[in-house]
């Protein structure tokens, strides 16, 4: 499991193409066209191999152990928010599960993996699981378009003490962010209610840009090449 490599987008975290680099200001087409709520998100690595799969051990078959694993590596996407944060103490806070689906899990993945980044970072943040609720049943994300997304989560989350959110700087995290609409959903509720500042962090990003699946990554290139000398010495 290595960290993502190539451009990014400096708002959601989406991999460039190369006419978007062309543009200038570091954001992709959908950072542009529509503004996310958070001021910048950040993922450990790609939604793909054996990153999903241990995602898919904890969430799907409850394989726990997996959790200290994706801790670590959300502690290092988190860690490139700190600095931002100046000399307070982040407030960290999982994406809700409604009650429903939590109670047929058993837990909430975000929350168990943002407790054990929290362990992990130089700069203690404070985990609030109660601050967040999500109190409307929504359904998958999956196979839903932009504007299907964004109705999906319109009034989903609500604030449970606003006190607590005055003035702070928040990081949501989840364990995967597709297009961000739930993470922006979140950081909106969130600012609403008082946040001064909210950024995302997710241990995976599935990534969004057309024509990425082709990108060769120059460690897997140089790997090759090094592999081809050798058999032919």
């Amino acid at each position: 499991m290595r960290p993502a490599f190539g451009p990014q987008c400096v708002v959601c975290g989406d991999l460039l193409v190369s006419a978007q680099l062309l543009m200038g200001d570091g954001r992709c087409h959908n950072c542009r066209d529509f503004p996310p709520e958070f001021a910048r998100a950040v993922s450990f690595g790609e939604y793909d191999g054996e990153l999903r799969g241990l995602i898919h051990l904890l969430k799907y078959e409850g394989i726990t152990p997996a959790v200290p694993v994706l801790g670590k590596l959300l502690a290092q996407a988190i860690s490139e928010l700190l600095p931002a944060c100046g000399d307070e103490r982040p407030l960290l806070i999982p994406v809700p599960l409604h009650r429903s689906k939590q109670n047929q899990r058993g837990f909430n993945q975000a929350e168990l993996i943002a407790r054990a980044a929290a362990r992990r970072l130089w700069r203690k943040p404070e985990v609030a699981s109660d601050v967040l609720i999500r109190h409307r049943e929504t359904v998958s994300q999956v196979g839903l378009t932009r504007e299907e997304r964004i109705a999906n989560m319109q009034d989903a989350f609500r604030v449970a003490g606003r006190g607590r959110l005055r003035g702070r700087s928040v990081i949501v995290v989840d364990d995967v962010m597709t297009t961000g609409t739930t993470l922006s959903e979140c950081a909106r509720v969130l600012r609403k209610a008082g946040a001064e500042q909210v950024w995302a962090a997710t241990v995976a990003r599935a990534f969004q840009a057309a024509g990425l699946r082709n990108t060769v990554d120059p460690r897997e290139e140089e790997a090759s090449e090094a592999a081809a000398v050798a058999a032919s010495v």
